[in-house]
């Protein structure tokens, strides 16, 4: 093990040195950390960066859902929050949820208490990746039940931030540099335990039939193409699915090395057993060439993709 070229301050929680991230993403490939941080508590996570020199890079990690670490890792620390920030709270149409609360399961909570918000029921990940991506399905979007959000900024400040600092936009928001997410405030629409139940029950079917749940994905792959014409005219504008310029394109199964385009869904770039992050983040960008070539359209990554590639 290498000397770290960086001093680690003194913590509650817990440090990893050159830790292996590929178990912690949901497309299981990826190069270590030069050190994983998983904090305490805010204060510990506060007093740690505070401490650390400000010339470490420091990269917030949520569960991995929506994520490819390259093959030759992060460097700086990676920060990893757990059971001190997965609370959920709950009064009357205001959920106050952990950053590494499961979209899920927040969903679930909030249900049982009548409140609607049914659409994170299928998104997989936590809230603080779901705020950072603006994550939607169904035509709903987090931006929509959005109220405020806590985060530590990289100088161990803790701050409130509003929908006005995080300028929403389609599957992204605007954080400050090495600001880590530590909770979420959301506001829904009420309505009955029983119609929310029902309603969730619905999406979770529609996933599935549509979907390639079983497999070893990150989610969608790239972002809906919108406002695309194909003459320039305002009038002849359109919004697309990825799915489908994929598919004219004639790239669903497409593989390099164990890499695919989902035979199931097409938007959907799937380990097959095998894949090095390379495979994976080297046929997405072969999809987007041809799919480029094609139609003119050129697809833009959902998957958020870090680190640096193998030296090898």
């Amino acid at each position: 093990m290498m000397d770290l070229p960086f001093d680690l301050p003194e913590v509650r929680g817990k440090l990893t040195r050159d830790r292996d991230l590929s178990g912690l993403t949901w497309m299981r490939v990826g190069g270590p950390a030069d050190v994983l941080f998983q904090p305490a508590d805010v204060e510990d996570l506060r007093d740690f960066l505070r401490a650390l020199s400000p010339d470490v890079p420091v990269f917030a990690m949520g569960v991995g859902s929506n994520l490819i670490v390259r093959d030759g890792g992060l460097r700086g620390v990676v920060i990893r929050l757990g059971r001190g920030f997965n609370g959920v709270e709950i009064s009357g149409d205001q959920v106050v949820a952990g950053a590494a609360a499961l979209d899920a399961q927040v969903a679930k909570r909030a249900a049982a208490a009548g409140v609607d918000l049914a659409f994170l029921r299928t998104i997989p990940g936590s809230i603080g990746g779901a705020v950072r991506m603006n994550a939607g399905c169904y035509g709903a979007y987090l931006a929509d039940v959005f109220v405020s959000a806590e985060a530590v900024l990289r100088d161990g400040s803790l701050v409130r931030l509003g929908a006005e600092d995080l300028k929403f936009q389609y599957r992204q928001s605007t954080l400050p540099e090495g600001a880590v997410l530590v909770s979420a405030t959301l506001r829904g629409p009420l309505d009955t335990p029983e119609a929310l139940e029902e309603r969730m029950r619905v999406q979770l079917q529609k996933r599935d039939e549509s979907q390639p749940t079983r497999d070893r994905t990150a989610g969608s792959t790239f972002r809906n193409p919108a406002g695309f014409s194909s003459t320039g005219r305002a009038d002849d504008v359109m919004d697309l699915k990825a799915w489908k310029v994929i598919d004219n394109a004639g790239l669903r199964g497409a593989r390099l090395g164990g890499a695919q385009m989902n035979e199931k869904h097409s938007n959907f770039l799937t380990n097959t057993g095998d894949a090095t992050a390379a495979d994976l983040e080297g046929l997405g960008e072969k999809v987007r060439k041809k799919v480029y070539e094609d139609s003119g359209i050129r697809l833009e990554w959902e998957i958020m993709r870090v680190g640096e590639p193998n030296s090898a």
